[in-house]
């Protein structure tokens, strides 16, 4: 008989390379003169590096990064492509099960996916490909931009590190600091859902609850990333509302 074996993560505990190899002990040990293949698939989250490199060959780098709560951590993104490409999951960094008992997406940040990416483009690779998902997250991003140089600025010209409770505080927007690194990389990301950045299918309303989020934090978070979508709108010129998968992650 052969297997294939072709099962995602499970959110929080085990990762599809992971889940592939207890599945295989277990169909040797019934089925001990079976073939079985492997492929390890990822939605964006937890094990899409795994899966990248698994599919097309490639190694994993490790860095230290921040966690959710600004605490360092060791990290990693993948090199595909003979160096050229860069898969990173935002879940390496700012993953839920990176939390634990501390879910609060009010307090948690992206920042160390920013410092993923700033380390991917320090390699010297032309694309980065980013995976959406399993964050436990609600900060609009501001974390990743500020670790590549954005600054945000409150309404009293304090420069601050937005998280998802605070980006209604945001008065101003500074592109200028941005690492000219960035310049040189094409940046994809990868999202499997279209939901928009806020409102009753926004990123709150639908994933803040998985998150730690109760029914009046979820209004509150939706709040911050509704008045966030203004303040991009006003000082940058762009409708980032309504993006589809704006949402995500």
């Amino acid at each position: 008989m052969k297997f294939i074996l072709i099962p995602d993560s499970f959110k929080g505990t085990l990762s599809s390379s992971q889940i592939c190899a207890v599945m295989d002990e277990k169909i040797k040990k019934h089925f001990p003169d079976s073939l079985t293949v492997s492929i390890p698939v990822a939605d964006g989250g937890e094990g899409s590096v795994d899966a990248f490199i698994t599919a097309v060959g490639g190694v994993k780098e490790y860095v230290t990064v921040k966690n959710p709560y600004f605490e360092d951590m060791e990290s990693y993104f993948g090199l595909i492509d003979a160096g050229q490409t860069a898969v990173i999951e935002m879940a390496s960094c700012a993953g839920l099960p990176l939390v634990e008992d501390r879910k609060d997406p009010r307090l948690t940040t992206t920042y160390g996916v920013g410092q993923l990416i700033l380390a991917a483009a320090r390699k010297g690779v032309k694309k980065i490909i980013v995976g959406l998902g399993g964050s436990s997250t609600n900060d609009g991003g501001c974390g990743a931009a500020a670790a590549v140089g954005i600054k945000f600025y409150d309404r009293d010209g304090r420069q601050f590190i937005p998280t998802g409770g605070t980006t209604a505080d945001i008065d101003r927007i500074d592109l200028s600091g941005r690492d000219s690194l960035l310049e040189q990389v094409e940046i994809v990301t990868m999202c499997d859902i279209d939901n928009p950045l806020y409102g009753p299918t926004g990123a709150a309303y639908v994933f803040a609850p998985q998150k730690g989020a109760d029914e009046k934090m979820v209004e509150f978070l939706d709040g911050q990333l509704k008045a966030f979508a203004a303040t991009i709108q006003s000082g940058l010129g762009q409708d980032v509302a309504e993006i589809p998968g704006a949402g995500a992650a």
